[in-house]
């Protein structure tokens, strides 16, 4: 069994890309309403830009494997069925 400080020391595994983007989705929403104190409007805007930026990350890094799929010649074609 992993101790404490073991466990501290393993890197988080990021949540599913479309559960980040539904949290960011309701985190807009409620900041959108504008009926919260500044100090949470803050803390959930800086939780949005966070979850942004690791969407636009992990969207770039798709994007990326899939050019290099194409280039090695592994395009996908339609056939019928």
């Amino acid at each position: 069994m992993a101790s404490k400080k073991e466990q501290a020391a393993e890197p988080e595994t990021p949540p599913p890309f479309e559960q980040s983007l539904d949290e960011l989705e309701t985190i807009v929403k409620e900041l959108e309403t504008g009926d919260m104190p500044l100090e949470r409007a803050l803390a959930l805007f800086e939780k949005g830009v966070g979850l942004s930026e690791s969407c636009r990350k992990r969207l770039e890094d798709a994007e990326t494997k899939v050019e290099i799929l194409l280039k090695k010649g592994r395009t996908l074609e339609a056939e019928p069925f």
